[in-house]
């Protein structure tokens, strides 16, 4: 994967700090620091920053797969580490202002599973999945799976992170997701293989990080969340939240993502990825709210809120989300980047 196009001051300093070895960055991680803590704002303003989510994204993307050409020693660096901390309260400032947290009547597993229901049946915006399934354009899918690949190719990784940080029956039930996720064992069978075949289908490039350069900050963001929930074992429970959220809510739309498809007269080479959600994921359902986050509750009471903010989180990044690419559908224009000058030089 390459260093993707800077999109303001912070990530064009970070992609030069990439271009060097550790030991070479001087006062360059300085500036780098001085500049992430002028990235300010109200949360709205977070979520949408195109040089805070992608700088995010850069510095997440050294504990995945990394870049080429980039020293992996840049991981752990003490100097990328700070910036990234800087970035990281504010993007969780900004979600924590975002949702709003259901009170229970106790935090006990059968209120977070109710919880969770209430939250994931709630209507909290525009269907997508609907108009993807009925009107959709050829050109509309693809964009669609552009957007969505800079999660499904990287597909259960941000959530594995928890496994080692959750005991007992939540960790089974994790595993058992996750398990699935990967197909269980078969490398053709994982999710993330089954996307690169839907991308192929569609004649759309299915390299890993391909078209980071192409999605906006909108679903960055909602890659960079699970990120963060996932590298802090303190949001060990809003990861789990997060999670359950996202098999709660998949059965339905993965349907009509398949029959958006097979409206356009695509066959199961493109399917079968949106096809086994829907199977897999109607399973998952009760076992990430019982099995998964019930037993969590069980063994540590004191998380129940952050496993409803987990879940929150996810529910609103994807509102905002569905919310940016039919606003710009309607208008007639692309819910993609198009290359603006001003965006290599200055903080979006």
């Amino acid at each position: 994967m390459r260093v993707p196009q800077p999109r303001g001051a912070v990530s064009d300093t970070l992609r030069r700090v990439f271009a060097r070895k550790p030991h070479e960055i001087g006062a360059l991680s300085e500036r780098t620091a001085e500049l992430a803590a002028g990235l300010d704002g109200d949360g709205d303003a977070v979520l949408s920053s195109e040089d805070l989510q992608l700088s995010l994204s850069m510095l997440y993307e050294l504990h995945y797969r990394g870049f080429d050409g980039v020293d992996p020693a840049w991981e752990w660096s003490p100097e990328l580490l700070a910036v990234r901390r800087v970035l990281e309260r504010l993007l969780e400032s900004a979600l924590r202002a975002a949702v709003t947290v259901p009170d229970l009547p106790a935090s006990t597993p059968s209120a977070v599973a109710a919880a969770l229901t209430d939250l994931t049946s709630a209507e909290t915006g525009p269907s997508l999945s609907a108009f993807l399934a009925r009107h959709a354009t050829a050109d509309q899918v693809r964009e669609f799976l552009i957007h969505r690949s800079i999660y499904h190719l990287k597909e259960a990784d941000p959530h594995t992170w928890a496994i080692p940080r959750v005991a007992g029956r939540a960790k089974a039930a994790l595993v058992e997701v996750q398990t699935d996720e990967y197909g269980g064992g078969c490398v053709e069978r994982m999710h993330a293989a089954l996307f690169a075949r839907t991308l192929r289908a569609l004649d759309v490039d299915d390299s890993y990080g391909a078209h980071m350069d192409r999605v906006p900050a909108v679903t960055l963001a909602t890659v960079n969340a699970m990120s963060l929930f996932g590298l802090h074992r303190r949001l060990r429970g809003a990861t789990l939240g997060h999670l359950a959220a996202f098999e709660m809510t998949s059965t339905v739309p993965n349907r009509r993502y398949g029959n958006a498809l097979r409206r356009l007269g695509h066959g199961p080479d493109a399917t079968l990825f949106f096809d086994e959600h829907v199977e897999a994921d109607a399973v998952h359902e009760q076992i990430a709210a019982h099995d998964m986050c019930g037993a969590l509750i069980e063994e540590e009471p004191h998380l129940a809120a952050d496993v409803l903010f987990g879940a929150a989180v996810a529910i609103d990044l994807e509102r905002r989300f569905a919310e940016h690419v039919l606003a710009a559908w309607s208008a007639g224009t692309t819910s993609l980047r198009t290359a603006r000058p001003a965006d290599a030089g200055s903080a979006a």
